[in-house]
């Protein structure tokens, strides 16, 4: 038996390397907004029989063609499929709320959107991340915001900006910034929300406006979510 053929045959991988083509290949790199109501399915590990619906936000394309389902989810933009945690919520399928249609995968119409965006729009990415697309946000999504003197701040989203990096941000209103009305994507007064908070956690109007009347159980729901975060 020949040892020394099979220590040659050996190869030494690079898991850094691998992790870094497996981003690539999920890289967002064009979006398209949800506009017919189609939802998110996802379970919880303490009613396991049930199925809780969200809206989608967007359709996102990735690097490697595939298309999947955007939520505020956290503290980003999440695509669907990446949920996976029993606890706060483990991805089912899409469903279209209005012929109560569940899908496995996007709908056809939105992969050929995407497509056929992303052909028309064929960037040359730059070393530095740089803005490809801006994203108007249509569910009144807000931000809860960690500021400066330690305080939260709820701020409504106004919109997301897709980075060259496949990066997501949510737009922000800086109020020392005068802003004309109604508030647009590309107005100098918004800010991206991660450069200046290192803490923010999205959420849905109703559970916002929940929120701004110091609803007590949301609050309470609230406050379990942040430290089991932390």
């Amino acid at each position: 038996m020949n040892t020394m053929s099979t220590h040659h045959r050996m190869q030494v991988i690079d898991l850094e390397s691998v992790r870094q083509q497996r981003r690539k290949r999920h890289r967002i790199v064009r979006l398209a907004p949800e506009l017919d109501g189609l939802e998110m399915l996802y379970q919880l590990a303490s009613d396991p029989k049930s199925l809780y619906g969200m809206p989608v936000l967007a359709w996102g394309l990735q690097e490697d063609g595939h298309v999947v389902g955007m939520v505020p989810w956290l503290d980003c933009l999440t695509r669907c499929d990446t949920l996976e945690d029993p606890e706060q919520g483990r991805f089912v399928g899409y469903r279209d709320p209005e012929s109560e249609l569940v899908m496995e995968s996007p709908p056809l119409h939105k992969v050929v959107e995407l497509e056929h965006a992303a052909a028309y729009f064929d960037y040359e990415y730059e070393d530095e991340p740089c803005i490809l697309q801006h994203l108007p946000d249509t569910q009144g999504t807000h931000a809860l915001c960690h500021a400066h003197d330690d305080s939260w701040q709820l701020k409504q989203v106004h919109g997301w900006h897709l980075y060259s990096d496949g990066s997501i941000e949510a737009l922000l209103h800086d109020e020392e910034k005068v802003c004309e009305e109604p508030i647009l994507p590309g107005d100098d007064c918004l800010y991206a929300g991660h450069s200046r908070h290192e803490a923010l956690y999205l959420f849905q109007r109703q559970i916002a406006n929940r929120i701004r009347s110091q609803d007590p159980a949301t609050l309470e729901a609230l406050s379990v979510m942040m430290v089991t975060q932390e």
